[in-house]
């Protein structure tokens, strides 16, 4: 990795309670208190925010979320906004996550508004993309996720691209025990760049951070955080456990 500081999310996605939320929390504070070269972000289940907010509210841990509306206010039952958000201590915010886009149904339209709500709410938001494992095969990887992304970015001008970061997550990794090579994740991550330079300039695309997603775990992540443009990782199964999730932090700040 170049100057850019790593960033390392932890998406619990709909797992574990509220009890093992917060002592998970704890023992990720203790693991990484004082992390001056990594981000360190979680993102817990909604209900459960608040809790582990009092957990990690006083150490360099930021509180994530792992969704929201583009609206403000009004009659979206089971949405939440930003501003709801960032009352609880939320500062960042995934959008787009492949099983937001490939369970839920979510289009690149509306996750460009997701987007551009978050930034208008002052979070920073991780825009996730990626491409399936039928995409891959027919060598339309790049298709896909170059067109996720300007779909994504589509009303983030350059004045607030310090406020987005990038997840590649290839669907075909994640939960999977697969994971991309570290020369195929450079090669994405690389193009991804690349296209933010012709969307924005160079001076921005160097300084956006880009992790990879997608069965990320301690025996891999020296190799991963060793390429160019691999800027840390959005972590699904090994951030329920302390021991892996500190470990990957580890890896990061060492690379």
């Amino acid at each position: 990795m170049t100057q850019r500081t790593p960033i390392i999310g932890g998406n619990w996605k709909m797992n574990i309670d509220l009890e093992s939320g917060m002592n998970l929390a704890g023992c990720v504070v203790d693991g990484v208190e004082n992390c001056e070269s990594c981000d360190v972000v979680v993102y817990p289940p909604f209900p459960f925010l608040q809790a582990i907010e009092s957990v990690i509210g006083s150490s360099s841990i930021s509180l994530g979320a792992q969704n929201l509306w583009h609206e403000e206010s009004g009659a979206f039952t089971g949405e939440v906004s930003g501003s709801m958000l960032k009352e609880v201590g939320v500062t960042s915010v995934l959008v787009g996550h492949s099983e937001r886009r490939h369970i839920l149904g979510e289009s690149n339209e509306l996750i460009s508004k997701k987007v551009k709500a978050g930034i208008e709410e002052g979070l920073q938001v991780v825009l996730c993309v990626g491409e399936t494992l039928e995409e891959r095969e027919a060598g339309e990887t790049l298709l896909i996720v170059l067109a996720q992304l300007e779909a994504g970015l589509s009303h983030v001008d350059s004045s607030r691209m310090g406020a987005i970061v990038i997840a590649y997550e290839p669907v075909w990794a994640i939960g999977t025990g697969k994971t991309a090579t570290p020369e195929d994740a450079q090669t994405v991550h690389a193009a991804i760049r690349s296209s933010i330079t012709t969307g924005y300039d160079s001076n921005i695309s160097e300084q956006t951070r880009i992790q990879y997603g997608g069965s990320v775990k301690p025996e891999n992540a020296t190799d991963l955080f060793a390429c160019e443009d691999i800027d840390g990782a959005l972590v699904g199964g090994a951030s329920l456990s302390a021991d892996s999730f500190t470990a990957i932090v580890t890896a990061a700040r060492n690379s």
